[in-house]
């Protein structure tokens, strides 16, 4: 016979499982990865933010110096480290606790400044959060610091008099794409697992295509536009861009809400969620019929082909292609002089009401920026002057006032005629969303983009329809040119649904995985591990 000792040892055999061994990798992490690693004790949030930060200064001012860093956040760590004690005491916030997210420096933030990018705004420290800060610190998130951007989210190259050029962590030579161009750089050299972004015309589109990551426009209204430095408010709107559709999910409904400083969010009154992975399903493609847009295309051989890839793996995921879609010629011949009309009312404006809520010795209004511009002739040390965003505003600078006839009757039936025509394109096919090649080009080289060449034309995309439309627009990455250079798509919808917009990116992403890392940022040691 066995001794009690044997028939203990074999039943403690046979009836233990081993213990799964489980590998946290920093570059593939999402935000549920992130939570298993502290759950199992193996990952603090303090350390996180250590990763983080090494990753910044390993690669942002050093190395291939991507220049996406305006202010760190002093806090960061001691932050960390009381979300750590809370965790340990009371247990996790929300699924947003200790998580870092980069802010484009167009956000207002009570412990950082707020430069928009422009030199006469540095220092500039509001006095209260913009409303999707303050929800996402009431989540528990961490913000770990305040990037570049196109100056005052005017452009697509990531430049700034304030901070210089941006690069492409894919391509050096490349710009980032803009405005939010070092919130899409970030991201992509992994320097944190979440971001926010702007956009007034394709500002959050643009670079996540660029820098091959995930992110989403909302339908205007969705969330409030308080406390962000305004570009053109009627077309305006925050968002955020991630590492993976499912955190953009995630964080997208921490910020959502009624906020009586934006009015415009009253059109979400029972429309929005505080919840939108609940929709995301591996399966939703099947069935969907899914319009595709072909108009951007013809200008590169690798984009085509990626974007064709895209369209038949959409078909084999079960969607209803109808391919392709066409919007009425109105919409793509009509939204440039509305565009312009609205921007030249809404820039001098509703720039001039944020600068009036600034600290004594700023600027308070566009007449003032511009002189001040006028005097900066020369770089001076990091400052640079921007003579192409100037040239912009000058030239927009036309005294329309939002009172005017023709201001009014641009915003109030001009846009209405484009989002209606858009909607035809729905009704006519019966979609439930349209997708397109989200920049049918790939970034330019930054030789090319010169802030001193007041000239060159950066190119024109269709993001701009959704921001005319008030419409959302979820992009993915899609694939990867000849020289590996991100491709993205775009999952554009009616207003308010989101939440079948995600769930589609969500299920292309799931089935493809096409997000690449820079080969200029590699893993550093202790960003993976077993535990």
């Amino acid at each position: 016979m066995r001794s009690p000792l044997l028939r203990v040892l074999a039943c403690t055999l046979v009836f233990t499982a081993p213990a799964v061994a489980r590998t946290f990798n920093l570059e593939t992490a999402g935000i549920p990865e992130i939570h298993a690693a502290v759950d199992a004790g193996a990952l603090t949030y303090e350390k996180l933010v250590t990763l983080y930060l090494a990753r910044i200064a390993a690669y942002d001012q050093q190395g291939p110096a991507l220049n996406t860093v305006i202010t760190p956040n002093p806090q960061a760590l001691a932050t960390a480290r009381a979300l750590d004690a809370e965790f340990k005491s009371r247990g996790r916030r929300t699924p947003l606790h200790g998580i870092p997210v980069l802010v484009k420096d167009n956000f207002d933030t009570t412990d950082m400044p707020t430069t928009g990018g422009a030199f006469y705004l540095e220092g500039s420290v509001n006095a209260e959060d913009a409303f999707m800060i303050k929800k996402l610190r009431e989540a528990g998130a961490i913000l770990l610091a305040k990037v570049n951007l196109d100056e005052l989210a005017g452009g697509g190259t990531g430049f700034s008099s304030l901070w210089g050029q941006t690069k492409n962590p894919h391509d050096l030579a490349r710009v980032p794409a803009g405005s939010s161009g070092a919130t899409g750089a970030g991201l992509a050299a992994w320097f944190a697992p979440l971001g926010l972004g702007t956009d007034t015309g394709g500002s959050i589109r643009g670079p996540c295509a660029a820098n091959g990551v995930p992110g989403i426009k909302p339908t205007n209204g969705l969330l409030s536009r308080a406390g962000i430095i305004p570009r053109v408010l009627s077309l305006d709107t925050g968002g955020p861009m991630a590492r993976t559709v499912y955190d953009v999910a995630l964080a997208l409904g921490f910020m959502t809400g009624l906020d009586p400083k934006d009015p415009l969010t009253e059109k979400s009154a029972g429309l929005f969620y505080s919840d939108y992975v609940q929709f995301l399903r591996k399966d939703a493609l099947k069935g969907a019929r899914i319009g595709i847009l072909r108009e951007g295309l013809g200008k590169e051989a690798d984009i085509d082909a990626v974007f064709n890839q895209a369209v038949a793996e959409l078909k084999s995921l079960g969607a209803v292609v109808i391919d392709p879609v066409r919007y009425p010629t109105v919409v793509l011949e009509g939204r440039t002089g509305i565009n312009e009309i609205i921007r030249q009312a809404d820039i001098r404006e509703e720039l001039g009401h944020y600068l009036a809520t600034l600290k004594p010795g700023y600027p308070k209004s566009l007449d003032e920026i511009l002189a001040l511009h006028d005097g900066l002739k020369e770089p001076r040390g990091r400052v640079s002057p921007n003579p192409r965003l100037y040239k912009a505003l000058r030239d927009s600078n036309t005294g329309l006032k939002s009172t005017d006839a023709l201001y009014v009757s641009a915003k109030t039936h001009g846009m209405a005629m484009i989002r209606d025509a858009v909607l035809s394109t729905f009704t006519q096919h019966r979609l439930d969303a349209i997708v397109y090649a989200t920049r049918g080009e790939s970034p330019k080289l930054v030789s090319e983009s010169s802030p001193t060449d007041t000239t060159t034309r950066l190119g024109g995309s269709l993001t701009s329809i959704a921001n005319m439309t008030q419409l959302p627009d979820v992009i993915v990455p899609a694939g990867a040119t000849k020289t590996a250079l991100p491709v993205a798509i775009s999952f554009l919808g009616t207003a308010f649904s989101e939440p079948r917009l995600l769930a589609y990116a969500y299920a292309y992403e799931q089935a493809t995985q096409r997000r690449i890392s820079p080969k200029t940022t590699p893993a550093l040691p202790g960003e993976r591990f077993d535990y």
